[in-house]
């Protein structure tokens, strides 16, 4: 086998294992990621504060005698 036909052989591997695995290609702008990814944080530490001031029950942390 020759080296040219190896390389192309090889080319059209990472082709395809690139299209198996999970793509950056949402179809958004940069600027439309960071929007959807600013609300999500928001959403999470909106909830996470929720969970906090109001669960005091479910707390792991305990105190040892």
């Amino acid at each position: 086998m020759t080296r040219g036909s190896q390389r192309d052989r090889d080319r059209e591997r990472a082709q395809a294992r690139n299209k198996q695995g999970k793509g950056k290609d949402d179809g958004l702008t940069p600027e439309q990621r960071r929007e959807r990814d600013a609300k999500a944080l928001q959403e999470k530490a909106a909830k996470k504060a929720a969970q906090s001031s109001g669960g005091g029950g479910d707390n792991k942390s305990t105190t040892k005698k």
